[in-house]
């Protein structure tokens, strides 16, 4: 996808003049200590490596951070966040408390609550005090400070926002189920056709919770601790839903897609005739790199779908903690960010506040094409609100005991 000599010209601008409007009077002090600590520090950043396109992301990141930071950042690619949390909690019971082998970290949600009530983060609030957090407005998106209804309490720096979308091609499929229970009906009249990915993919997880909230009615306990709730009771209608649908599934359910790369080729192969993602501009970015059709859309379900935020932590023992706050910092610059808005790049829509920020700041944004591909703003409005994070490893456990390969 081609883009205009006037986004060229902004983004330029915004590159140059990056370090100059980056630093508010009230810290420059503080950040330019952290600069100069932060030179020729390496930060292992640990984030999931499963996609292409957020790799190639991280590797401009790379470049940039070397080029003007003297910082070296290592994309440690990770397949599943939770066995970083399950190392820097080793290191914690075995009295590491510096020197840890995770400097910054790719979290949300459950990883989150665990790694906080753990006292796994950095033991005080920092994020508030990053130069760039005045680009970002808490009030009019209250999930840059609550992350899966856990308060943040500046322990996470906020990196992205996320919704469920589903893809589908227009060729073959004119009108596509938009409810549970259209999804139901879809998937016992068109055996093999429909599959997700398998739990403990997170987006494998995101479409167990948007089914069961929906079933549910929205049920309020959804947004309680789980311990406080009748699991059994609350989660049975998911179960109903999954065991009817099971036998007509892609490959009759006895196997699933690893993650929503997998589940997008098998769109692009025509194997499947619906898939998910939890980034809106997914298909659009697919399409334009020549991985989908161009007759592929997306949709949402009537009531909404899953939306959130995600985050960079820094763990308690991280051996460069200074440097990564940098990085953190310029992961949420104007300039890190509008590249990462960018459906050719990544399409991740951006955490900051259009208000916010400079005239030609807004331009780079709105200059941007929202691909072929993408809902509006207004069709995306509907969103639901993730459920407490205590939810998800029950959910997980029952889900693998029930449905795993073999059971």
């Amino acid at each position: 996808m081609p883009k205009n000599s006037f986004y060229h010209r902004i983004c330029f601008i915004i590159s140059g003049l990056y370090l100059a409007f980056t630093i508010t009077p009230t810290n420059a002090g503080d950040f330019n200590d952290i600069q100069k600590a932060a030179k020729g520090k390496t930060v292992y950043f640990n984030a999931w490596g499963g996609d292409a396109k957020v790799n190639s992301y991280i590797a401009w990141a790379k470049k940039t951070l070397l080029d003007s930071y003297d910082v070296t950042l290592v994309h440690v690619k990770l397949t599943d966040t939770a066995s970083a949390v399950s190392r820097i909690l080793a290191e914690k019971a075995a009295g590491r408390t510096t020197g840890g082998s995770i400097d910054l970290l790719w979290v949300n949600g459950e990883n989150f609550a665990a790694m906080k009530h753990a006292g796994l983060l950095q033991n005080q609030p920092w994020v508030t005090s990053l130069p760039n957090w005045r680009f970002t407005d808490s009030k009019t998106l209250p999930a840059i400070v609550s992350d899966f209804a856990e308060p943040t309490d500046g322990k996470e720096s906020p990196w992205g926002r996320a919704q469920l979308v589903f893809s589908f091609d227009s060729a073959r499929l004119q009108t596509p189920p938009k409810s549970a229970s259209e999804l139901a009906n879809y998937i016992a009249k068109n055996p093999g056709r429909f599959t997700f990915p398998q739990p403990p993919d997170f987006i494998g997880m995101s479409f167990l919770k948007q089914i069961l909230i929906e079933l549910s009615g929205v049920n309020p306990s959804l947004y309680q601790p789980v311990s406080n709730a009748d699991f059994d009771a609350v989660t049975e209608p998911l179960w109903t839903w999954l065991d009817a649908a099971k036998p007509n599934l892609w490959r009759s359910g006895r196997a699933y897609p690893a993650n929503y790369p997998v589940l997008r080729q098998l769109l692009g192969d025509g194997e499947i005739d619906i898939a998910i993602a939890f980034n809106p501009a997914d298909a659009s970015a697919a399409i334009a790199r020549g991985e989908l059709p161009n007759t592929v859309r997306t949709y949402i379900h009537d009531i909404g779908t899953l939306a959130n935020v995600h985050f960079l932590a820094i763990p308690f023992n991280a051996s460069t903690p200074e440097a990564a706050k940098l990085v953190a910092n310029f992961m949420l610059s104007p300039e890190a960010q509008v590249k990462k808005a960018d459906t050719t790049v990544w399409g991740d829509p951006t955490v900051l506040a259009m208000p916010k920020l400079s005239d030609a700041q807004r331009i780079a944004f709105t200059e941007l094409a929202r691909g072929i591909a993408t809902l509006s703003d207004a069709d995306l409005g509907r969103t639901l609100a993730e459920p407490h994070p205590s939810w998800v490893p029950r959910l997980k456990a029952a889900w693998i005991s029930r449905y795993a390969s073999g059971n």
